[in-house]
């Protein structure tokens, strides 16, 4: 029912006749009052439809009445109809059906805000009462004449070469080295919303996962390591027909996602994480990004551009492990570096680093179980935007619960795997193993007719995504791959990808490579190596010129 209680509705009919002494109703009277006048109306009716049948046919009798009739409609539906919506508009979206969505207006650039409509309470018995349904954000779209719809990116530049600002290296003792320390990275520019309007479009209720609903995850207290499919003690030992199994896609799973030992995350499963972080990790309820650095790769890059808002509610994240700790010492307090939090990682379970950056890198909705979004950026980046505008560009605008830059250079998975042999990024045999397997499941070279997907071949380097079942389970199945094949994971992303999008209609954004290159700077390998070379030979006393 739409509203009003239960009794006499003076509002709808009118109010009531007179009243008698003390109050009472005279209803009998009323009554009878009624029944003589509607005697009289009826005899001038019948008189009024004797005149009319007297100038006019038969024949024409009925369709004058039809169109009486038809006339008197039209005035109730337009008068009473107009009433009704000015009364009830407020409450129109309460009647609407399930599948129509509802509309949250942000006032400051007026955005449509879709989700889902959920009713409150659902009734199907007297007395019966069901939970509502669940709400999704189904996406939204900017207004007509809104600057980022028609935002068009200029020409690529005639120059092959990666051109464009140069950065100084952030190490102003060696100015007499500063020319070798040069940064070249060629952006194109995005459309971003200002950061308060990002946050307003935030979404309130999380997007829909097609197919899985409920995704949990193997625990494993005694390894069977005597498997057909090879594994590891951290991400299990699971057989091909288990492998197969997961990409059958359910709406309940229970699937190998790493940290197979231990009673959660973090705690006695390798890559272990004092309880006192984790703790913190589990308070992280809204957006996170985090980055890693193993074996002090790296240096620690300061995010610019981030608003204060950003700053009190954005969980900043980066993982180190004991080496890397060890020549922090003293460059920070109370475990933070300027907005990074700092975690010491022990036990790393494999021997080759990459293999476990993968962790952090795809495992986030294992470390952070409450938190809504997350934004990875390897070690060698420096976060140039605010979190909520990538989110807001990257995400929600584009409706995805996962975006990823394409490549710069290659959209192969053939291609690519043949790059990383001549680069000897891994060995050719393992390489070649990989990619003959997935051969014999299908796997093809990319072609126009995988249209509208654009690439098979990710750069990797920043995954932005939410944490709901179906994004989840692509990363964990995605990790799986990296575990029991080569670390290489732009080699293995399109398979998990096509595996997943075979069974749900779900895909990736795989945004413009250079739009990455618009929010993350990177910092150039050999910079670093230069700077370490000198940093080693200062501390030890050595001249650079012998």
């Amino acid at each position: 029912m739409s509203g009003g209680s239960l009794g006499i509705r003076s509002g709808s009919y009118g109010s009531l006749d007179k009243q008698g002494q003390n109050g009472v109703l005279t209803i009998q009277a009323a009554s009878a009052t009624r029944t003589k006048a509607y005697s009289k109306m009826l005899k001038e009716k019948e008189t009024l439809i004797h005149w009319i049948c007297k100038f006019a046919g038969r024949k024409k009798v009925g369709m004058l009445l039809l169109c009486v009739i038809s006339a008197a409609v039209f005035v109730w539906v337009v008068y009473f109809g107009e009433d009704q919506e000015n009364d009830n508009g407020s409450n129109v979206n309460d009647n609407l059906a399930l599948n129509n969505p509802l509309i949250n207006v942000v006032q400051s650039i007026r955005i449509d805000n879709w989700t889902s409509l959920s009713v409150s309470v659902k009734e199907t018995k007297v007395g019966v009462m069901h939970p509502p349904p669940p709400s999704y954000f189904l996406g939204y779209t900017l207004p007509p004449g809104h600057p980022c719809n028609t935002f068009t990116l200029p020409p690529p530049p005639a120059d092959k070469k990666r051109t464009g600002p140069r950065r100084n290296f952030p190490a102003p003792k060696y100015v007499l080295f500063k020319f070798l320390l040069l940064v070249y990275d060629t952006a194109c520019p995005v459309c971003y919303l200002p950061v308060e309007e990002a946050v307003a479009l935030m979404p309130k209720v999380p997007s829909f996962s097609p197919v899985i609903k409920i995704l949990t995850y193997i625990f494993e207290e005694n390894l069977n390591r005597e498997t057909e499919f090879g594994g590891s003690d951290f991400g299990g030992y699971p057989t091909l027909k288990q492998r197969n199994d997961s990409y059958d896609i359910r709406e309940s799973m229970n699937i190998h996602c790493g940290f197979v030992k231990g009673r959660k995350p973090g705690c006695g499963t390798g890559f272990d994480i004092d309880d006192s972080d984790l703790h913190e990790m589990e308070q992280c309820n809204g957006v996170v990004v985090a980055s890693a650095i193993f074996g002090a790769f790296d240096i620690i890059q300061q995010p610019r551009n981030i608003s204060e808002y950003s700053k009190q509610t954005v969980c900043f994240y980066m993982f180190v492990d004991e080496e890397t700790e060890a020549d922090l010492k003293g460059k920070y307090e109370n475990k933070k570096i300027g907005v990074w939090r700092i975690v010491l990682v022990r036990d790393l379970p494999y021997t080759d680093g990459r293999r476990n950056g993968k962790i952090p890198k795809l495992l986030l909705h294992r470390l952070f179980p409450n938190a809504r979004y997350s934004l990875w950026i390897d070690g060698k980046l420096e976060l140039v935007a605010d979190p909520y505008q990538i989110l807001e560009r990257f995400l929600w605008r584009k409706n995805a619960t996962l975006a990823i830059s394409r490549h710069y250079k290659r959209f192969d998975v053939f291609v690519e795997a043949e790059a990383n042999k001549a680069a000897g990024k891994y060995d050719n045999a393992s390489i070649d193993h990989q990619v003959e397997f997935y051969k014999r499941e299908g796997l093809t070279p990319y072609s126009e007719a995988k249209h509208p997907i654009t690439s098979d071949v990710p750069e990797g380097c920043v995954i932005i995504r939410e944490h709901i079942p179906i994004s989840n389970l692509f990363t964990c199945l995605w990790f799986n791959e990296v575990d029991r094949f080569t670390s290489r994971d732009q080699i293995s992303f399109s398979t998990v990808r096509d595996k997943i999008a075979a069974k749900t209609n779900w895909t990736v954004n795989m945004f413009l490579d250079c739009e990455r290159r618009n929010f993350v700077i990177q910092v150039c390998y050999f910079s670093f190596l230069l700077h370490s070379s000198l940093r080693n030979m200062l501390n030890e006393g050595t001249s650079f010129f012998g």
